[in-house]
């Protein structure tokens, strides 16, 4: 099954370079969001089966989003990635839910890898 996916970070390079390791590893991108308050809305409006999250954004951060998409659908998979790894966000992260987290700067193989797993 094909895995459709939503890219949510506020650094175009980081989202054009998710897009194209996931599209050439056979998931689909279906939206990108800059912020989480854009993630919510997209979440909402195209029902992907996974969401990335960056922790660090303009307008909302990564963990409300996730807090918010979470309570919106208690079954959401969501990866966080960011260039923080401090043990209290990925703490925080999973207890809000997500199914992982990756720091900043990633590999393909991390990347396909984990978001294979969800």
């Amino acid at each position: 099954m094909v895995k459709r996916v939503l890219i949510t970070d506020d650094a175009l390079f980081i989202r054009v370079a998710l897009k194209n390791i996931l599209e050439k590893n056979g998931f689909v991108v279906v939206g990108e969001a800059e912020n989480g308050f854009s993630a919510i809305e997209k979440y909402k409006l195209l029902k992907p089966d996974i969401v990335t999250l960056d922790i660090t954004m303009p307008v909302m951060g990564g963990l409300d989003a996730l807090k918010h998409i979470r309570a919106f659908d208690k079954n959401a998979k969501v990866l966080m990635i960011s260039s923080m790894g401090q043990e209290s966000v990925v703490r925080e992260a999973v207890i809000s839910g997500a199914l992982g987290f990756l720091i900043k700067p990633f590999n393909e193989e991390t990347i396909v890898k984990s978001l294979s797993k969800l």
